[in-house]
């Protein structure tokens, strides 16, 4: 089986039922569905049963938020990869795993783009430590190796990161492979926590930073940091450049010899 997609859904039947509706309308087959409910009692179980058929396992059931249910569905996922397309979030359109699964990459992690949130798309030009500093990677639009999230399970401590922490440790520390495509993967709800409670998100990004890092890698992050992206991506290009990094070390070294230094 290529694909287990995951659905987390509390107390929101309307956005489950989009969630749902826009799986079940795919062209592409080879999946299981799995969908964990945190306990609703909103009529979101009444809607799992009116689908009961199509989904391959499901439970309700309290919990302890989406991070717990989430490792929930991975344990029961028996596909090669896993994405989770949680209540509220949608694919695109019906031919988006189709379209996924078409490319010829074996990539530990695919990664799409997504519509319908401010965050840009991180990823288009690979992907790097920097990029994850100071941004995030789509997780409702990442397909990821199944094993590969068994060996790094949801940290359920946190309520909003665990799923950028995952990529931390995935792509930085283990060097997992990646694959980007621009192919739009999913329509993002942005009602859920980690889009309206941004002072949360900060801290707990600092958390997780100062867990896996120690302080000395942390200060040079911070500064990059708080240079401008174009002012990074122009000394960038001018590193690749010999002949213009040519001409700066010539003109750096009249400087200094006009100073007389």
């Amino acid at each position: 089986m290529k694909l287990s997609i995951i659905t987390v859904n509390y107390n929101d039947v309307k956005g489950l039922q989009r969630t749902i509706e826009s799986v079940l309308c795919q062209t592409f087959h080879d999946y299981e569905f799995i969908v964990i409910d945190g306990g609703s009692t909103d009529g979101s179980v009444e809607v799992i049963k009116r689908y009961e058929k199509y989904i391959d396992y499901w439970v309700s059931e309290q919990d302890g938020g989406i991070y717990p249910g989430m490792n929930k569905g991975l344990r029961q996922a028996k596909g090669e990869y896993v994405n989770f397309m949680n209540g509220g979030d949608c694919y695109h359109s019906s031919d988006v795993l189709e379209k996924i699964f078409s490319f010829d990459t074996n990539a530990d992690i695919i990664t799409g783009a997504h519509a319908g949130c401010p965050h840009p798309n991180v990823g288009q030009n690979g992907i790097s430590m920097y990029d994850l500093y100071t941004g995030a990677v789509d997780h409702q639009a990442s397909f990821i190796r199944r094993e590969l999230a068994m060996c790094h399970p949801y940290d359920e401590k946190y309520k909003i990161v665990s799923d950028w922490k995952f990529f931390i440790e995935a792509l930085v520390l283990d060097n997992c492979s990646f694959y980007y495509t621009d192919t739009i993967v999913v329509d993002v709800d942005m009602g859920g926590i980690s889009n309206t409670n941004s002072e949360l998100d900060r801290k707990e990004r600092q958390s997780v930073l100062k867990e896996l890092f120690p302080e000395r890698v942390l200060n040079d992050y911070r500064l990059y940091a708080s240079i401008h992206p174009r002012l990074l991506e122009l000394a960038t290009r001018i590193s690749k450049s010999q002949t213009i990094l040519s001409v700066i070390i010539k003109m750096s070294k009249l400087l200094l010899w006009l100073k007389g230094v």
